[in-house]
């Protein structure tokens, strides 16, 4: 038993010696490198102050819709609620992505610590969950003040309309927490070059020296219900609107109505388009220079368009904005 089990231990404890060898032979990634934009180098200077100037005016454009809704009375109902709560996602979202996306343009590409794009990767995640919800909710709010105006009041409370908004941000908080606990433990040990102006979810994981079917998995089962189920519910709200708008046979009438929604219509159709492009087709097929132009898109110049598009397209808005200027 001892001469027929011997070699058996003793190539057991070769194979542990030469996998644990093999390991520390690696090296362990502790910060990633963004390169950015490096295909357009020689626009530099003009992309900086360009991305600067949209990173000022999202900020500030969406900071006084939320002015706005806080101290304007006539503002106070769910529709406005929520829209303050968007603006707020577009501030959080544009600022985890812009300024670091700056100095990588800047400098030709910058270094972000393991912790900083895990960091960064939360925040991406939670706000754009936020983001999904709140859309959802919206679009319900408008369903029940177009289809069901009778029982608005008592459907969509200010009780209901809280509880919607606490839902959407713990969605946010906690989604986003499994998914970034799922990558914090994977190996990363070869390269550190990410080929992009801020830590996105696809290349991080092509780094990555472990499997990543668990995250993937993860990641697709949250994807159903937040992205896919929530963009086929407001499908089904506004297929519901529009049938109640076409059976208005004043024609001022059916444009006051759909005038109501056309501004969260406008945003949802921006929003939903570049990140089912983008999350719900196969990354790997696309081209590095379609996914970063899109990702282009929706971190730097939806952000700004929301409250382009919420003041241009509502005349609530714009009165608020009238008196605001007259107080200041």
């Amino acid at each position: 038993m001892v001469s027929t089990s011997l070699p058996i231990i003793i190539h057991t404890k070769t194979k542990k010696r030469d996998h644990v060898m093999s390991v520390m032979n690696r090296t362990v990634v502790t910060e990633f490198i963004l390169l950015g934009l490096n295909q357009i180098q020689s626009w530099t200077g003009l992309l900086f102050i360009l991305f600067l100037i949209i990173y000022v005016l999202t900020v500030v454009g969406n900071v006084l819709i939320i002015i706005l809704v806080s101290i304007s009375l006539h503002l106070q109902t769910p529709m406005y609620l929520f829209l303050r709560n968007l603006s707020l996602c577009e501030v959080l979202f544009t600022t985890n992505i812009v300024p670091k996306m700056l100095q990588v343009i800047l400098q030709g590409g910058s270094s972000i610590s393991f912790a900083g794009c895990l960091s960064q990767l939360y925040v991406f995640a939670a706000v754009g969950i936020a983001e999904c919800l709140l859309l959802t909710s919206m679009s319900y709010d408008r369903y029940l003040a177009i289809c069901k105006p009778l029982h608005y009041s008592s459907i969509m409370s200010f009780k209901q309309h809280v509880y919607l908004v606490i839902f959407s941000w713990a969605c946010a908080v906690i989604l986003p927490a499994i998914t970034i606990s799922l990558i914090s433990v994977l190996d990363f040990c070869g390269s550190n070059t990410i080929d992009h102006f801020f830590c996105d979810l696809v290349p991080l994981l092509e780094l990555s020296c472990s499997d990543t079917s668990a995250v993937e998995f993860e990641i697709f089962a949250q994807t159903i219900p937040v992205l896919i189920f929530s963009f086929i519910y407001i499908i089904g709200t506004y297929i519901n609107i529009f049938l109640v708008i076409l059976k208005i046979f004043s024609t001022t009438g059916r444009q006051k109505t759909f005038s109501t929604c056309s501004s969260h219509l406008t945003v949802v159709s921006m929003y939903y388009g570049t990140m089912i492009i983008l999350y719900a087709t196969p990354n790997r097929r696309q081209s590095l220079k379609v996914n970063k132009t899109l990702s282009l898109l929706y971190s730097v110049a939806t952000p700004l368009l929301n409250p382009i598009i919420y003041s241009l397209r509502n005349q609530e808005i714009r009165k608020s904005l009238f008196v605001f200027k007259k107080i200041a």
